[in-house]
C-alpha cells in the first residue's frame, strides 16, 4: 500500500474552525502544527460520521447508506483508489500510520448509535466506547508519538473515560434522540424499571446508575492518569489537558447529582487556563 500525501484543501479549514468551538479545541491548541492539523482532519471525519447517525431528519435507510458510503471511502484511502471526502486523511494516514481499523471502528460506532441503543448491556457499553472514543484514542496517540503499548493503553482508558463522562453529562440530550446509553444491568441495580429513554431519566432512582457508572469513569481516569505520570515518550500535553477537562466535568456532575433539573455542568476554562499556565504551554 502506498499513500501519498496530499495538499490541503478547504475541509481542512472547515475541521478546524468546527474543532474551534469545541472543548477538544483546548488540548490541540498545545500541539505543533503538523500535529495540530492531522488531529483536525481526524476531527473532521469524526463530526462528519457523527452528523450521519444523528441526523434524524433523513430516513434511517439514508443514513445507513451515507455511512456505508464513507466505509467504502476509508477503504479506497488504503488501497490507492478514488478517496473522495476521505481524502482529508491521506496526509495523516500517511505521516503517522494511523490505522484503518480504527476509522472503521469509529463508523461501527456511528452504526450502534443510528441503531439505538437503550439500556445496553455494560459488555455492550464497553464496545461502543472502545469504537467511538478509544479508537479515536488509538488515532490520536499515534499523532502524538507516543509508543505502542502505553499509547493503547492510554487510549483505552482515557477513550473509555471521557466518553463516560460525556453519557453521564448528557442523558437528557440523548434521551430527546431515543438512546439511553446506561447500561442494563446498573439500572436494574438502582431500581429504573423503564428501558424507555424518557422514563428512565424521569426515575428518581437513576441517581444510583448514574454513580455507579461515574466510579467506572473515575477508575479509567485513574489508570490513564497513572500512565500519564510514567513519562512515556511522547506529546502528552493534549491528552493531560482533556483528562483535566473532562475530569472536572465528572467532578461536575457529582456535586450536582442526577436529580431533575439537571443543569448543564461545562468545562472549567479558568481551571485549563491555569494547567496551560503551569506547564508553560502558552504561545
Amino acid at each position: 500500500m502506498t499513500l501519498t500525501a496530499t495538499r490541503p484543501d478547504p475541509q481542512a479549514a472547515a475541521n478546524a474552525q468546527a474543532a474551534s468551538g469545541s472543548s477538544f479545541a483546548a488540548g490541540m491548541r498545545v500541539l505543533p502544527k503538523a500535529e495540530r492539523e492531522a488531529m483536525y482532519a481526524v476531527y473532521g471525519f469524526c463530526r462528519i460520521v457523527d452528523d450521519i447517525a444523528d441526523e434524524q431528519v433523513l430516513p434511517i435507510a439514508e443514513q445507513r447508506v451515507a455511512l456505508d458510503a464513507w466505509r467504502g471511502h476509508v477503504r479506497a484511502l488504503y488501497a490507492d483508489g478514488d478517496t473522495g471526502p476521505a481524502a482529508m486523511l491521506a496526509e495523516p494516514v500517511a505521516r503517522y500510520g494511523l490505522e484503518e481499523a480504527d476509522f472503521q471502528a469509529v463508523i461501527d460506532g456511528m452504526q450502534m448509535d443510528l441503531e439505538g441503543l437503550r439500556g445496553p448491556s455494560m459488555a455492550t457499553l464497553d464496545l461502543y466506547c472502545d469504537r467511538v472514543a478509544s479508537a479515536v484514542g488509538r488515532l490520536s496517540v499515534k499523532i502524538f508519538g507516543m509508543e505502542d503499548a502505553p499509547g493503547r493503553e492510554l487510549a483505552h482508558h482515557l477513550g473509555r473515560a471521557l466518553q463516560l463522562t460525556n453519557i453521564l453529562r448528557d442523558v437528557d440530550e440523548d434521551a430527546d434522540m431515543g438512546r439511553l446509553y446506561l447500561p442494563d444491568e446498573l439500572l436494574a441495580e438502582a431500581g429504573v424499571a423503564s428501558r424507555d429513554p424518557a422514563a428512565a431519566v424521569a426515575d428518581p432512582h437513576l441517581e444510583g446508575a448514574c454513580r455507579t457508572l461515574a466510579d467506572v469513569a473515575e477508575a479509567h481516569y485513574a489508570s490513564a492518569r497513572e500512565v500519564l505520570a510514567a513519562r512515556p515518550p511522547g506529546r502528552l500535553a493534549a491528552p493531560r489537558l482533556m483528562a483535566a477537562a473532562y475530569g472536572g466535568v465528572l467532578k461536575g456532575l457529582l456535586r450536582r447529582g442526577w436529580a431533575p433539573p439537571r443543569r448543564r455542568v461545562r468545562v472549567n476554562k479558568a481551571a485549563l487556563l491555569w494547567l496551560l499556565a503551569r506547564e508553560g504551554l502558552f504561545g
